[in-house]
């Protein structure tokens, strides 16, 4: 009904009072959704991360630092749901879950007598106020890429749309120097603190090396010109290093100590479809990754050079009814990257998944991959394709959909999980899938 509406309101009226009415009732409903819930985000101090890729792995780091230091936490993130220590995956299977799912989350955060929260503050929650009225502790920004063009339509609108959480003015401030987008954000002021970090000799933590192994990564990091920290993590990467450096900047200016810091990093085993490695008794590696951006893609393949021992293997679609010229793209990533790719579907709402495969196709037809292309619309048979021409040192890569266990077809919502997938395909029973990296 609330769709009807909204469309039907955007036939008859200008773009601009639709947009004003539109912003009125989002505030209104955030509110009056608060209100019903008692308002329990009041009091408790949120520390929000935003960009494009990176948003869920930095946020687990965070959320491991500060339970390493000894405080209670909640975290909310795509990926998982953890309030005090008890954790559960996150089956919204949205990017952006509803005001009434926030706000119960901060309930039971509340309830909890959480001394930190962790929320993912993505560009759509934000255009939408569905962190609205909230007080924040500490604002981090990961990155800012392509991606939801199909929402804000242009890049700096996407970036104006991120910019909100910095407008809130956070006690802290945490920024990617290397970003492109860095000087965009750093124009916003911090209450207290700002500090950016990146490879840069002027970033306020600068990442002075980097030692990238198979199922992990180690990096050491000057803070403020004269700490020397040592962070060693299980996730692999060299995009994985900027991730636990964020968080390991957001903890510092919250005056953690540097020993709960490097703990922190080191307890986080992994992140359900993030680089998740299938525990498999085979002489090759498969990895469900959700890698639905360009840049996310470029990162994952580049992390698969220094974990692969033979070829680079991808299975990978690219979801319908979103962010259409991004398809094109990703193809071309996929054929810098990846010795074969399995060009599949992963999910369609209204829009005609071979459409979809189209337009992927076309990028890779433009960076000449087609020799090493195969294209396999049923996903399940493409990942059982990729599986039985793996060879000893191989690694598979099945991305897009990560830890989802549900897949929109044909605008049907249907149960599905990569994972899962994988471990049906090779035999094994559901228990044994592993994020542990």
């Amino acid at each position: 009904m609330k769709e009807k509406l909204a469309k039907g309101m955007r036939r008859v009226l200008p773009a601009g009072a639709t947009r004003l009415l539109e912003e009125f009732y989002r505030k209104g409903r955030a509110k009056a959704v608060a209100a019903r819930y008692g308002f329990p985000a009041r009091d408790l101090k949120v520390i929000a991360v935003t960009g494009t890729n990176g948003k869920t792995t930095t946020a687990g780091y965070i959320n491991e630092i500060l339970k390493a230091a000894g405080l209670t936490t909640a975290l909310f993130s795509t990926a998982v749901i953890e309030v005090a220590g008890k954790r559960r995956l996150n089956d919204l299977n949205m990017t952006v879950a509803s005001v009434a799912e926030m706000q119960r989350f901060f309930r039971e955060a509340k309830k909890a007598d959480a001394d930190y929260v962790i929320v993912e503050a993505a560009s759509h929650a934000l255009h939408q106020h569905k962190l609205s009225g909230l007080t924040i502790e500490c604002a981090v920004m990961t990155n800012l890429t392509q991606d939801h063009l199909d929402y804000h339509h242009t890049m700096e609108e996407y970036a104006a749309t991120k910019a909100r959480l910095f407008a809130l003015n956070p006690r802290y401030v945490v920024l990617n120097a290397d970003d492109q987008w860095y000087d965009y954000f750093n124009k916003f002021d911090a209450g207290e603190h700002k500090m950016s970090y990146g490879t840069s000799a002027d970033a306020d933590c600068q990442i002075r090396s980097v030692k990238l192994y198979r199922r992990g990564s180690e990096a050491q990091l000057l803070v403020d010109k004269h700490t020397i920290l040592e962070l060693a993590t299980a996730l692999p990467g060299k995009y994985n290093v900027y991730n636990m450096t964020a968080a390991a900047v957001a903890a510092y200016l919250m005056y953690i100590k540097l020993d709960a810091i490097r703990d922190g990093i080191a307890n986080l085993e992994g992140i359900p479809g993030r680089f998740e490695y299938i525990d498999l008794d085979k002489p090759y590696s498969v990895v469900v990754d959700y890698a639905h951006t360009p840049d996310g893609l470029e990162k994952l393949l580049e992390a698969g050079r220094s974990v692969a021992k033979n070829r680079v293997i991808l299975v990978f679609g690219a979801c319908g009814d979103r962010d259409k010229a991004k398809r094109p793209l990703m193809g071309e990533i996929a054929v810098k990257g990846a010795d074969r790719i399995i060009l599949t579907d992963e999910e369609s709402y209204s829009e005609d998944p071979a459409v979809i495969r189209d337009m992927i196709r076309e990028g890779i037809e433009k960076a000449g991959g087609s020799a090493k292309t195969e294209e396999i619309a049923d996903r399940r048979e493409a990942i059982e394709k990729a599986m039985k021409i793996a060879r000893k040192g191989d690694v598979i890569f099945v991305t897009g959909m990560g830890h989802e266990q549900y897949r929109i077809v044909n605008g049907d919502r249907q149960p599905w999980n990569d994972g899962q997938v994988v471990q049906d395909i090779a035999g094994l029973p559901q228990a044994d899938i592993s994020v542990a990296q």
